[in-house]
């Protein structure tokens, strides 16, 4: 059986998702299986290629990980002929010079979402990487979830009838900064920066919505910035300029409505950070990152409005869980194999700068619909 190894231009490996998720328990996780298997039977390995603003910090991870190849010269990056991928997870201000460049020099993009910050950049990203010819792809992380799977199954499988709604509760305190360090950096609340919960969440909600239940066609948002001030990672205090909850109603085709809850200030009071709960006219599904129950119309209880009597039933006790029957691997790893594959051998990658497009413009009429306060409906890009 081959192996070839191909470069990969890593930009962004010193952030947290860069790190954990794209570099460590992608990127290494895939040579330790011994590479991407491609439909030949042959693999291929990955040779990272580290690029990012802080020598010292790239030092670092390089030497932990072992790899040889690290730069702060983006240019000098993508002149490595052997690196046919480039891939972006820095912040969402530096993402679009950064992928044009990498466009320009010819090479395969894949991006964190969302790919810029304005629908007009992320349709002109769509449209550069097209005229160049080269492969395009965005991380879409959330399909990949356990529980978003099973979410599927039930779907194509017709459990739900007639998909009537879809309630979405996404989040987690995020600690000021002063007597707790904060679990995110302080740029998520900066809108200069390109931060923000709407801008950050809603192209995950977009490509949810639009996968499971049908193209969104309309959005009526609220967005709110209820932290007015937190400190940053150098002890300082801030103005947060950027909205950290965002609560949204979206219409999908078919006449399904969905509203989907974002902040960053909400204490945890479900069983996972994030849940959806699905509403139909034969069943009920909330699902979860991992988890995923149902309750059939069948056995759906028959509740009483009474305040004036407790409350004798355990609601939650009327729910099943849905069995895994499969082995579920890491969504992020998942999606870099199936890239991969794209690039080399034309394999189907649906998750491409057009769909990361739709993403961004979803946020951008959120963030209008927010200032504006009405409904206003989404075109077709």
């Amino acid at each position: 059986m081959s192996v070839r190894t191909i470069g990969v231009v890593m930009n962004g490996v010193t952030g947290r998702m860069g790190y954990r998720q794209h570099l460590v328990r992608s990127v290494l996780a895939i040579n330790e299986q011994g590479g991407v298997t491609l439909s030949d039977g042959s693999r291929v390995k990955l040779r990272p290629v580290l690029v990012g603003r802080d020598a010292g910090k790239l030092a670092d991870i390089a030497a932990r990980h072992g790899i040889a190849d690290l730069t702060t010269d983006l240019d000098a990056a993508l002149a490595d002929e052997d690196a046919l991928i480039y891939f972006d997870a820095q912040v969402t201000s530096a993402r679009v010079k950064a992928v044009l460049k990498a466009i320009d020099a010819g090479k395969h993009i894949y991006a964190e979402k969302p790919t810029a910050e304005s629908t007009q950049e992320a349709v002109a990203l769509a449209e550069a990487a097209a005229a160049k010819g080269v492969k395009n792809g965005v991380v879409q992380d959330k399909l990949f979830l356990p529980g978003l799977l099973k979410l599927k199954r039930l779907i194509d499988g017709g459990f739900f009838g007639r998909i009537l709604s879809v309630r979405g509760e996404f989040g987690y305190w995020v600690f000021e900064g002063d007597w707790q360090e904060a679990q995110r950096p302080s740029w998520n609340y900066r809108a200069e920066d390109g931060g923000g919960i709407v801008l950050d969440m809603f192209p995950h909600w977009h490509y949810v919505l639009e996968n499971l239940f049908g193209r969104v066609e309309s959005v009526y948002a609220q967005a709110v910035t209820h932290i007015p001030s937190r400190v940053d990672e150098q002890g300082r205090t801030y103005q947060a300029t950027a909205d950290d909850a965002a609560y949204g109603v979206f219409g999908i085709e078919g006449g399904v409505v969905a509203q989907i809850n974002s902040s960053w200030t909400v204490r945890v009071n479900r069983d996972e950070l994030v849940e959806f709960q699905v509403d139909g006219t034969h069943g009920s599904a909330v699902a979860g990152l991992r988890n995923c129950r149902v309750q059939h119309r069948s056995a759906t209880p028959k509740p009483v409005w009474n305040p004036d009597l407790p409350v004798t039933a355990r609601f939650r006790d009327g729910w099943q869980e849905v069995p895994d029957n499969a082995e579920f691997d890491n969504g992020f790893k998942i999606q870099w194999e199936r890239f991969v594959r794209h690039v080399l051998e034309d394999a189907p990658f649906p998750n491409d700068f057009a769909s990361g497009a739709r993403g961004v413009q979803l946020a951008e009429l959120a963030l209008r619909s927010s200032a504006e306060g009405r409904r206003i409906e989404v075109p077709a890009l």
